[in-house]
């Protein structure tokens, strides 16, 4: 039996590093997973939606799988993606790709590359991401803070690009005053784009670059899918 068809589904970007690094994750998936079939799909920004795609899909009786590029269960998950598969008989939604250990570990590369000793209890680390007024999506960023402060001494906190609370700079002060004689900030975002470029006005002494590009958030994808087959071992999102 065909295995069912990958929608590898981002939020969207005008940023074309950006796009670039979405489309070769989904090449990364194939790669490591010869003869699946891939196809991308959008949120916002850029087409095609997840809506067309998935319709598209069902209309010629092809089973999906709508795995989110999202690092955080927000609204694009629950609301839009959700809402793309409910009227799909063969399509189904996948959990989004975080929280997860193999992210953290990808920070953690990304911080000491950016010079962020993990040994040093005056290294504050602000984790940047893009912010959801859904608190599921605040309960996964924090997860994910919780997860990378277990292998650092200094003080790890959160701050958002929009919506949720607080602001990155904000969080980066916060962590100056609290003492922090170096502030870095994780950005916890897939690639370059808007949320990213915004970084470089927080204050902070160093930035990271994103997660992408790393083929240990291929092997995310690809377990995030495997869960939600209907005979696999996971259960897709409602």
């Amino acid at each position: 039996m065909t295995a069912p068809v990958l929608v590898a589904c981002a939020h969207g970007t005008r940023n074309p590093t950006g796009r670039r690094l979405i489309a070769e994750l989904a090449l990364a998936a194939r790669a490591q997973r010869p003869g699946l079939v891939t196809t991308a799909a959008f949120v916002d920004v850029q087409p095609p939606t997840v809506v067309d795609v998935v319709a598209g899909l069902s209309a010629e009786g092809r089973p999906a799988v709508v795995v989110p590029l999202l690092l955080s269960g927000g609204y694009h998950v629950h609301v839009d993606i959700a809402g793309a598969v409910a009227d799909a008989e063969a399509a189904v939604a996948a959990r989004p790709l975080g929280p997860d250990p193999r992210l953290v570990a990808v920070l953690h590369d990304r911080l000491l590359a950016a010079g962020a000793d993990p040994r040093d209890p005056l290294t504050a680390v602000v984790l940047a991401a893009a912010g959801s007024s859904d608190p599921r999506s605040v309960a996964d960023v924090e997860n994910t803070a919780d997860l990378l402060q277990r292998d650092w001494a200094g003080p790890v906190t959160t701050g958002y690009g929009s919506a949720a609370q607080p602001p990155v700079p904000d969080a980066v002060a916060a962590a100056r005053k609290a003492g922090a004689e170096q502030v870095v900030i994780a950005s916890y975002l897939l690639a370059p784009g808007h949320f990213h470029d915004k970084l470089a006005g927080a204050g902070a002494d160093a930035i990271t670059a994103p997660l992408l590009p790393d083929d240990r958030i291929a092997a995310v994808l690809l377990d995030r899918y495997d869960a939600a087959l209907p005979d696999g071992p996971g259960r897709p999102i409602a």
